[in-house]
Order: C-alpha cells, then structure tokens, then sequence
C-alpha cells in the first residue's frame, strides 16, 4: 500500500513568469537585442532554449548554435534595457496577490534571475513585502535549473524537508529541477509568455489561473480564494 502524501509545508514560487509577468518582457528585449549582432531568434526558440535558464545558458546556446559569443557589454546591454522597461510594464500575474494572501503555509522565491533583477523586481511589484529575505537566486549554487541545488537550497535554509515543499514553475528546466529535488510541482501556464503558444506536455499537473491552485491543494489556505 502506497504511503499517504505528506503535507505541503512550503510553497517554493519561481519568480519570472509566475509570480511576475515579465518573461514576454524579456523575450521582447532580447530577441530585439540580438538581431542588432546578427542573430535571429523567434519566440519559439527563446520558450525552449532560454525560458527559465540562467544567463550563462543563455550564452552558452548562442555560441553553440549561432558561432557568437555574446561578451559583457551585451549582457549589461540587456539587463539596462530589461530594467527599463519593467519600472513601467511589469505587473504581477493575474490573481496571484490573492493567492499570496490566502497561503497559510511558508513560501520562497526560487529564481534562475540575478539578485539584482529579482530584487527590483520584487520593489516594483510591492511583492518583496510578502517574501522578505525568503529568496534564492541561481548564483547561491553550483548548478541552476534544471539540477534540484536551487530548490534543496531553499528548503534547507526554510527549514521544510524535500518531501513536503510545493514547487510553481512555468518552464521545463524548473519542472526538471523540482522532480529532481523530490518534490511536488505544478506548471503554472497563466503568464502572458505561454497564451496562444504550444506548450509542450511537463509531466505535472497545469494551472492557468490561481484559483486552481486554491482548488486542487485547499489545506494550503486559510479560506477559500
């Protein structure tokens, strides 16, 4: 007879494209960028070679795929660039201030971002008042996504075992590193990034709207949401 599934103690969200809209922002800025060196990326590539990566990935599949290699006055070119346009398009994705709200159980932030967009973008979105400190960035590890370091980094400072931590994700490296990591995810689909685009079968159960979550997992809330 299987065991009983133990009880989620801790909600660990990615940042860019679940808690926060800004991943149709980041393809925008680089696609537009890189054309301006030569190289022409569609959107499909970005959502399977780029979405959820760290940038180190990101450069490493621009020179094995284009022959160039994108040096740092590029990636300074873009982070500048990407920053920009949040302070006046980033919003959070719809309906998850409530879902935050609701949550009776630990959360985290655990981002394949730099410090320093996820730390603005914390400010912009007023979010940085309901995590805290409680946020970790692919730069605290030796291996980012799709390896389960980021994700047993988090839990092991929150103090929750593998076991019982609930992982949100859009991307396949991140579903990757949370199965790796022994724990339980869901494939969050509501960002503006993934409407009207293909999204391949991850394997875990999809949401495309927060209440879902409220739905499928309500011990996790103090009431309905």
């Amino acid at each position: 007879m299987a065991s009983p599934t133990p009880p989620v103690e801790l909600v660990i969200f990615d940042c860019d494209g679940v808690l926060i809209d800004s991943e149709i922002i980041s393809a925008r800025v680089l696609l537009a960028l890189l054309k301006t060196v030569g190289v022409s990326v569609d959107f499909a590539h970005f959502q399977a070679n780029f979405l959820g990566r760290s940038w180190p990935k990101v450069v490493a599949d621009i020179r094995i795929n284009y022959g160039l290699s994108l040096g740092e006055e590029f990636e300074e070119s873009y982070r500048g660039k990407l920053l920009k346009a949040f302070e006046t398009e980033l919003e959070t994705t719809p309906g998850v201030r409530e879902i935050l709200a609701g949550l009776k159980v630990a959360s985290c932030v655990a981002t394949s971002s730099t410090r320093r967009r996820l730390t603005r973008s914390m400010e912009i979105t007023g979010l940085d008042r309901h995590f805290g400190d409680n946020t970790f960035t692919a730069s605290q590890v030796e291996n980012g996504k799709p390896a389960p370091d980021l994700f047993l980094l988090a839990a092991r400072t929150m103090g929750v075992t593998p076991e019982r931590c609930l992982v949100i994700e859009d991307s396949a490296p991140g579903i990757e590193g949370a199965r790796r990591a022994g724990m339980r995810c869901y494939h969050y689909t509501g960002g503006k990034h993934l409407r009207g685009h293909e999204v391949p079968d991850s394997g875990v159960m999809r949401i495309s709207d927060w209440h879902e979550l409220a739905g499928f997992e309500p011990a996790l809330f103090e009431t309905s949401t």
